[in-house]
């Protein structure tokens, strides 16, 4: 039944995986059978128990109803992903339900994941039926260990003996000193290829209660700051006058696929090509995870997730941060969250307040359910220009931080936007059209108040979406996303730069843009500092590198993979064997960004000494 799942999960998925090998099905049922060791251990153990009660009806019942939720709890593991990892391009971990408990996007989206994909519910009833009607079928197999007296107990004592630590040993992966792990699969396949190789029961128990990071240690401290220091320093760039006010704008899912500045103008987005146009934007910008919750603490304090559980929802979510809120707040900055979607979704009412928003404004403040999509919250053309509105009540300057939301499976457009918006091969074409167009009605609304032409906007996208091109599912192109800073005076000179930006970037550049002398914690760099162009991402076990044309896929404490990400080619050949010693300087600065931030957040020191700020100050 899981390898079935699998091949169902790979026609759904198969654009994403290139190059698929008899070993990779060989080490898919490896993970298959690592997967059966660790859920149905207890089953085997109540079945297996030496004690004559075998026979008895209760004892039937329970071990049937104990191998029926199991066997359920797989399948439907398994399934899962045969939809969601078209968004986030990894199997789902544990960290998932915990997304879903918060506010109520799991009731509201309901009825929308029963109508959209049955097809999944249908193929569950059917493996579990097949499942159930093959599990009768194996009843009579087991009548001899029913014999009671010395027979009984000899036959079951050497079984219980035998199976027992088998399946222990099947649920560990072999004899190795640690169990078989999420990032194994690495060892044993292309990183692109990971997520075939696993199951999602496998990824879910394994992430269960996980701390999210292991204290490695690579350098001693000298080394390592000789390698990265997180601790930064502003430089002033004078460009935009003092006070200037900040707008970020979080388009969601906007990759560059669909935008048709970076597609010769072929695309959904025409009021974002305008704007890139007049702003600095950037060729190779990117996004530094796949999920939502994992780019707010990245554009808004420069922490990336790193683990496997989202910073937000991870135990470290109540760490103390250098955030852009807090900051600004000592230069007498006001600030606002703004997110169209359903309070406490995503929990980024409670981290907006972490990170030292003044106030949050969701679908309960703009207080107008005729504008709710029923799914995910206020539609964007409504919420944009009231965002625009709300701003003018906040006292300058101000740091606002607008997250849309219409761009968003299901990808409702109301029926009179249906004419209006430009439809494409993919679902996601006319939201994104819907989005570009709600994205005007904001700056429409914004020129009309006083604070307009004093303000810096910020725009990006939070991830990628979903996608049936090849090459955007590749790893090199997964990230990608518009990057563009705007100041209506044009003091910003209009420029597309091929240099690397990432979302933790934007704390420093906007800080340097703002003229403000301070230290800060940061794990991105100002694009106006003769520093570093890179950028990171992590995936199941893997960390992706990107810096001058290269991407390095690092896992186990090694690269892996070297590719060029300014090809745009479906497979590209692996030339790390041919860059020896940049390979080294590349693993060096991977692995002291990577103790950095084990080493911080476990400790909770990602902020700068304020007794140090002070001095510098």
């Amino acid at each position: 039944m899981l390898f079935i799942t699998r091949l169902v999960f790979l026609a759904f998925n198969y654009g994403s995986f290139h190059q698929l090998g008899t070993w990779d099905y060989i080490i898919a049922l490896w993970f298959d059978l690592i997967t059966i060791g660790l859920f149905f251990l207890p089953f085997y153990s109540l079945f297996l128990i030496p004690i004559p009660i075998r026979g008895y009806k209760t004892h039937q019942v329970l071990t049937k109803i104990l191998w029926q939720l199991t066997n359920t709890l797989l399948i439907a593991l398994n399934l899962l992903d045969v939809e969601y990892f078209k968004y986030t391009s990894k199997r789902s971990t544990f960290d998932l339900f915990s997304m879903l408990s918060t506010g109520s996007d799991l009731n509201q989206l309901a009825s929308t994941l029963l109508k959209d994909f049955w097809f999944l519910f249908l193929i569950l009833i059917i493996l579990v039926t097949i499942s159930t009607w093959m599990y009768s079928k194996t009843a009579q197999t087991f009548s001899t260990f029913k014999v009671k007296g010395k027979n009984f107990y000899r036959k079951n004592i050497i079984a219980f003996i035998i199976l027992t630590p088998t399946l222990v040993i099947m649920g560990r992966g072999g004899f190795a000193l640690k169990p078989t792990g999420i990032i194994e699969a690495a060892n044993y396949c292309k990183t692109e290829n990971t997520a075939f190789v696993l199951t999602t029961p496998f990824t879910m128990i394994k992430t269960v209660n996980q701390g999210g990071l292991d204290n490695v240690e690579y350098y001693s401290e000298t080394e390592l700051k000789q390698h990265f220091n997180p601790i930064k320093q502003s430089v002033p760039q004078h460009i935009l006058p003092n006070g200037t006010n900040v707008m970020v704008i979080m388009l969601e899912s906007f990759g560059i696929e669909f935008i048709g500045a970076y597609n010769n103008q072929e695309g959904y987005t025409p009021f974002l090509d305008s704007l890139i146009e007049k702003s600095l934007s950037f060729k190779y910008a990117f996004a530094n995870g796949k999920k939502s919750i994992e780019a707010v603490p990245a554009t808004v304090a420069s922490i990336p997730t790193l683990m496997d559980n989202p910073y937000i929802s991870s135990p470290f979510g109540d760490n103390e941060l250098n955030s852009l809120p807090n900051i600004l707040k000592k230069q007498e900055y006001s600030s606002g969250f703004f997110h169209a979607a359903t309070n406490g979704s995503m929990r980024f009412d409670g981290f907006s307040k972490i990170c030292g928003f003044d106030n949050y404004y969701g679908r309960y403040e703009y207080n107008n359910d005729a504008h709710f999509d029923k799914t995910w919250g206020i539609l964007d053309e409504y919420f944009n220009p009231w965002t625009a509105r709300k701003l003018t009540e906040m006292k300058e300057p101000f740091f606002g931080f607008l997250f849309t939301c219409s761009s968003h499976h299901p990808y409702f457009i109301p029926k009179h936007m249906d004419s209006k918006v430009k439809k494409g091969p993919q679902p996601i074409c006319a939201s994104i059209s819907y989005g570009d167009y709600a994205l005007r009605i904001f700056f429409t609304e914004a020129k009309k108040q006083p604070w307009y032409d004093n303000t810096l906007f910020v725009i990006l996208a939070d991830h990628t979406p979903a996608s049936i091109t090849p090459e955007y599912q590749n790893r090199t192109h997964l990230y990608r996303i518009p990057i563009l800073f705007y100041h209506p005076s044009g003091k910003i000179k209009p420029e597309k730069s091929n240099d690397i930006i990432q979302q933790l970037d934007l704390l420093p550049t906007i800080l340097d843009l703002l003229n403000i002398e301070t230290n800060y914690y940061a794990f991105g760099n100002s694009h106006y500092q003769n520093t570093r162009k890179e950028a990171i991402t992590y995936i199941e076990g893997t960390y992706h590198y990107y810096k001058n044309n290269k991407m390095t896929s690092f896992s186990n404490g090694k690269a892996r993979n070297l590719h060029d990400f300014t090809v745009q080619s479906v497979t590209q050949a692996d030339s790390v064997s041919y860059y020896s010693q940049e390979i080294k300087s590349i693993e060096k600065r991977i692995k002291s960004i990577i103790q950095t931030y084990s080493r911080d957040l476990i400790l909770n020191q990602t902020t700068v000494d304020e007794k140090e700020n002070s001095i510098h100050n």
